[in-house]
Order: C-alpha cells, then structure tokens, then sequence
C-alpha cells in the first residue's frame, strides 16, 4: 500500500510541487503502486509538471523584465570600461 495517496490541490509552492512529484516517481519506480493508483498517480504527475511549467513560465517572464531594466545598463558600462569590444559594428578583438 502506498505511503502517501496523491492529493488532487493545488501545491503550495513550486518547491512542493518538486517534492510531491518526486514521491510519486520513486513509488512507481519502486513498483510500491498497484495498477489503479499507478494510473492515479500518473495524472497527478502531469497536474504537477504542468504546475510547474507554468511557475517556471512566471519565473522567466520575470527574469526578462528584470533584465530588460537592470542588465542593459551593466552591459554599458562593461562596453565604457573597454572590456568588452563592441559586436554592433562588426568591430572587435580577435
């Protein structure tokens, strides 16, 4: 009998989510399902990768404003110091 019975809620977090699917993966793995709760087990699976799919998606989107509006400026100054040769003008070091 399995240790835990897949929930059908929505995980608290990402981190949760990794962790629950992580379970269910090592309890097939083990052969510790039977038939039914294998098939169970693998729906929550893909409600979970889906899950997180669409935190990671979030996450990205996130992380291209931010760099949209901090890292360009960086890229500047790096240019300004000289450290990096310019890739606009087809100009550069070899």
């Amino acid at each position: 009998m399995p240790k835990k019975t897949p929930s059908t809620s929505q995980p608290e977090s990402f981190e949760a989510a990794m962790s629950e699917l992580a379970d269910l993966v090592s309890q097939m793995e083990a052969g510790e399902l039977p038939l039914e709760a294998s098939v169970t087990a693998y729906k929550r699976g893909s409600e979970l990768i889906k899950y997180c799919a669409g935190q990671l998606d979030k996450v990205e989107s996130q992380v291209k404003i931010l760099e949209a509006d901090m890292l360009k400026p960086f890229s500047a100054d790096i240019e300004k110091d000289g450290n990096r040769a310019s890739s606009e003008d087809g100009e550069g070091e070899a």
